[in-house]
């Protein structure tokens, strides 16, 4: 058994591999980051400049903010969490230049996680996002590629949106879900789409947790 594993876990939005990482992350005690964050900041710096997210220089220039500003309560600003910021960071990660500035930050986290003492018997990190086992970690011990039907994922994220209090047109939303798609998948820049050595992961007919259980199982099989 390795002393220290990554687990990379790829998909699109609302697929459930967040919720999955998470979990995973808690029940193995690993570090974990939400790399779509990054992204998300990215577009958000965008919005709030002013500018387009198909703007390559405000693009490349908001990556460069967030890499040299970066911190936790970054990430984890609520205003990261609309779909307004989720169309802006599927057309601003479009470009190769942005994931280049922010793939060292990446590099580090997975090699290099904030240490914490209680990480016993394993230690590591585990990433989620959209290339984390093509491009990010391609020798990461684990790698899930997480996926759901598109009414399925735009059901879900209809009624989280509606549950924070924010209206939301299931018909908009799987549009627009289904338009990221078409661009993450289409992108010249690591597109979305499982490793070659990946574990399809589908949650179509799964509740979150007949998920996670699904994926810890693979996880002991694949680490003992």
């Amino acid at each position: 058994m390795s002393q220290f594993i990554t687990i990379a876990i790829d998909g699109p939005s609302a697929s459930g591999k967040g919720t999955i990482a998470r979990r995973l992350a808690l029940q193995f005690h690993l570090s974990h980051m939400d790399t779509g964050a990054l992204y998300r900041a990215v577009a958000k710096h965008i919005l709030d400049q002013g500018r387009s997210p198909d703007d390559k220089q405000a693009a490349i220039a908001a990556a460069t903010f967030v890499r040299d500003n970066l911190s936790w309560e970054m990430l984890e600003d609520e205003a990261l969490r609309n779909d307004t910021v989720a169309d802006a960071t599927s057309r601003s990660s479009k470009f190769p230049e942005v994931r280049d500035v922010l793939l060292d930050i990446q590099h580090l986290y997975a090699t290099r996680p904030p240490h914490k003492p209680h990480l016993r018997p394993w230690a590591g990190s585990i990433l989620d996002g959209r290339d984390i086992g093509t491009i990010v970690c391609p020798t990461a011990d684990v790698k899930f590629f997480v996926t759901a039907s598109a009414e399925i994922r735009a059901d879900r994220r209809t009624k989280e949106l509606n549950a924070r209090g924010i209206e939301a047109d299931y018909a908009t939303v799987l549009q627009e879900m289904k338009d990221r798609d078409a661009r993450d998948s289409n992108r010249s820049a690591a597109p979305l789409k499982p490793a070659d050595d990946a574990i399809i992961l589908d949650t179509t007919e799964m509740d979150a947790d007949q998920a996670f259980e699904k994926a810890c199982q693979i996880v002991r099989e694949k680490l003992v």
